[in-house]
């Protein structure tokens, strides 16, 4: 059996804060192979993005991976020098962030920033740059990329700044894609496409690819082999057929759980109790035992080791132990609670929109004369009363964002109504307006 691209050995990081030593991973370690996807899922703080910035050593202040390997495609990434590293990010691994806002040069244009990923990995300047730039954003469903490439990120939307992301990862070839949260910021639509884009591509160049998510249904799509994180360990591993069909660790049972369903449109959704236990805590037993329902004495005093739970798939956890006599409460499910009438007894809606417009303007010409409007809401109207909650939802470019920016007159309205439990919000002005939007945010 060929070696894989990718084997992370034991992979530790401490961060060293002012609450105590954060110890983000612990003893990680986990394969991928050339051409296959491998999803690490959980929630937020479980680890899925340190392991991520570890693989790359784009550490955060004050930390250090205190033991472990990353050998990609034979060579130890945690033994070669800063500069040697400069050259495998972007063509050996490239990463898709999390955060596009921040992750972007706000001064430099679009154009700009995939170029010199183009120039260092691959030699490509001028003329030939600017054709593989515009192929690339048009690969990632941007419209008119051309001009598009002249452009700077304020310029675009969250998510036509996530899918620039994208193409800046794709721009060096890397062997390796590691892409958290790729399409958080994407609507259903855009997101069905750039997944296929990265499929594709995958397929065209064999590449390996790491997904850090928490949507188990982009998991289902894209992803060959499942790795679940809690508390920095990985407690499960499984193929992505018996993950879903069977999944082991009672973490993994409650993350299944807790997914919304269509039957479940009145009522509670399921949830787990509790939260991810700080990192700085000196872990005696089974990190998630504080919220197992099937938790016994010897999970809170003893770590549990890696047991076989089905074909190639393995899980960190007491309940698999073949010595272990104790009838396991595996099987059981989280109770649903009852759904309660969150609705508060107001006749009146808390919030009214009337007609609401917002008009940018477009200029040319070296007197930047208005020559037409881009119109990003026109004449949209809503209500929501209190205790209710609206869905506005549509593909990115659609106005969004945009209508919550009019409405607390971040952006001003070109036109509209907005009323404010009754009070037209156009009327509030200095300190009054602050504390409207101390209660409307």
């Amino acid at each position: 059996m060929s070696a894989p691209l990718l084997a992370v050995e034991g992979l530790s990081l401490q961060i060293d804060s002012e609450n105590g030593i954060v110890r983000a991973l612990d003893q990680v370690s986990f394969s991928v192979a050339e051409g296959e996807t491998y999803a690490l899922v959980g929630e937020s703080g479980c680890g899925k993005s340190m392991t991520a910035l570890s693989l790359m050593r784009l550490l955060p202040p004050g930390g250090a991976i205190t033991r472990g390997n990353v050998i990609l495609d034979g060579r130890d990434l945690c033994r070669i020098s800063e500069a040697d590293m400069r050259r495998v990010r972007g063509a050996g691994m490239a990463m898709i962030f999390q955060e596009p806002g921040t992750s972007l040069n706000a001064v430099l244009t679009v154009g700009q920033q995939i170029g010199e990923v183009l120039a260092i990995h691959r030699g490509l300047r001028g003329k030939a740059a600017a054709q593989e730039a515009i192929s690339l954003l048009r690969q990632v469903g941007i419209p008119d990329p051309q001009r598009r490439l002249g452009e700077y990120p304020f310029q675009f939307s969250g998510g036509m700044k996530q899918r620039v992301m994208i193409a800046m990862a794709l721009a060096g070839e890397p062997r390796l894609l590691i892409a958290d949260e790729p399409t958080t910021a994407l609507d259903v639509t855009i997101q069905a496409q750039v997944l296929e884009v990265m499929s594709k591509l995958q397929r065209e160049r064999g590449m390996a690819m790491i997904l850090i998510t928490h949507d188990l249904g982009v998991v289902a799509r894209v992803a060959q082999r499942i790795g679940v994180m809690y508390a920095g360990h990985l407690i499960e591993e499984a193929p992505r057929e018996r993950f879903f069909a069977h999944p082991a660790h009672p973490y993994s049972r409650k993350l299944f759980a807790a997914l919304p369903e269509g039957h479940r449109e009145r009522g509670m959704l399921a949830t787990i109790p509790g939260s991810v236990p700080p990192l700085t805590t000196v872990f005696t037993g089974c990190r998630f035992a504080e919220r197992c329902d099937s938790a016994w004495q010897r999970c809170h005093g003893e770590p549990p080791a890696w047991h076989d739970a089905g074909p190639q798939q393995r899980v960190r956890c007491h309940l698999f132990d073949p010595d272990e006599t104790m009838q396991a409460a595996s099987d059981s499910e989280l109770a649903v609670h009852a759904a309660r009438d969150t609705s508060v007894g107001s006749s009146g809606n808390l919030l009214e929109v009337r007609d609401l417009k917002v008009h940018f303007p477009i200029t040319s010409g070296v007197f930047r004369r208005v020559v037409g409007q881009v119109r990003a809401v026109d004449g949209l109207d809503l209500e929501i009363a209190a205790g209710r909650t609206l869905a506005l939802v549509g593909e990115s470019g659609c106005g969004k964002t945009t209508v919550g920016k009019a409405i607390l007159r971040l952006i001003e309205p070109s036109g509209g109504v907005t009323r404010l439990d009754g009070e037209n919000v156009a009327s509030f002005a200095g300190a009054r307006l602050r504390a409207m939007r101390a209660s409307m945010q």
